[in-house]
């Protein structure tokens, strides 16, 4: 296979003319390879697998220390009970001990203005016969007005009472809960997260820290190779990207395979990868090459061993 390659690029350098679809495009045999990162800073307590290990969906692979967030959603949990207890209580409204109390406060206002409002007319009178002074009339004046002012006051009160909760203050304990109960949600997540579990079936290929590591942040933790799909990424010359697409049918040769592999282009670069085309001359351009990625058909193809050099053409190019 590498004489034939050699032929090929002798062939281009002398300017001999070569059929398109055994024009190969070169590249290596690859599976998508998964960065599975940290969602907090808190330690590692536990690396479940190593590398090498297969896993499956949702297979826990690192634990960070979740005691943190632990204490985070007990309190989210009570401030969720609180928000609850409130608005249940705003939504049924004053009980009847409240407004029993509130009637109560209203007649012991009104029995306490009645009284103010007899001394006050007992002391007029005693002014008006020289038996008292003016200065304890205005005293008593005062007490009346502050008499009315308070019976007012619970007058309007149990007013309220009566009426029950204001629909804005239903409301406004109805979004108190919401917030409490998303607040119950984000504590939950962050735990769920400080478990660290495969997103895919394939094999754990990278654990970048040990226990008792403080990964920051974002760090990536642990990398996943998928099982599927398995791809070929290639560079396509310039000669042969006009007429390759998605959906394209290839062939894949693989060194130590004699059989070859079929394949379809899965997608091509709509730029190239190198110098720009028009940065080029006319006769340069055609030294071009376009990332693809060419996906292997078939159930055995999962089990090629990736980063293994291959070669691809399309026979669907031929005149």
């Amino acid at each position: 296979m590498i004489n034939k390659r050699l032929v090929c690029v002798c062939l281009l350098l002398l300017g001999c003319e070569q059929p398109l679809s055994e024009i190969p495009a070169l590249g290596t045999l690859e599976r998508d390879r998964i960065e599975l990162t940290a969602d907090s800073n808190e330690p590692i307590i536990a690396v479940l697998l190593q590398e090498g290990d297969p896993v499956e969906i949702g297979d826990a692979i690192v634990d960070q220390d979740s005691a943190r967030a632990q204490a985070a959603l007990a309190q989210a949990v009570a401030e969720e009970a609180a928000a609850e207890a409130a608005l249940a209580e705003a939504e049924e409204g004053p009980r009847a001990q409240e407004i029993q109390q509130g009637r109560a406060r209203l007649e012991a206002t009104e029995s306490a203005r009645q009284t103010a409002k007899f001394e006050l007319d007992r002391q007029i009178s005693l002014v008006e016969r020289k038996y008292s002074s003016q200065s304890l009339v205005d005293i008593l004046r005062g007490r009346y007005e502050e008499a009315i002012a308070h019976e007012a006051e619970a007058a309007a009160a149990l007013e309220q009472l009566l009426e029950g909760t204001r629909n804005e203050t239903v409301d406004q304990v109805r979004n108190r809960l919401a917030a409490a109960s998303a607040n119950v949600r984000n504590m939950e997540i962050s735990i769920e997260r400080a478990t660290i579990r495969s997103p895919v079936v394939g094999v754990v290929e990278a654990l970048p820290f040990e226990i008792g590591e403080r990964p920051t942040m974002g760090a990536t933790v642990a990398v996943v190779l998928a099982g599927a799909p398995t791809f070929a990424r290639v560079h396509i010359s310039a000669t042969v990207r006009t007429r390759v697409g998605s959906g394209t049918r290839a062939e894949v040769r693989i060194d130590g395979y004699e059989q070859t592999f079929p394949a379809r282009v899965r997608w091509v670069a709509a730029a190239a990868a190198f110098t720009p085309y028009f940065a080029l001359s006319q006769h340069d351009r055609s030294r071009l090459s376009y990332i693809a990625e060419i996906d292997l058909l078939g159930d055995d193809v999962h089990q090629l061993p990736v980063g293994i050099p291959v070669e691809v053409t399309f026979p669907e190019l031929a005149p």
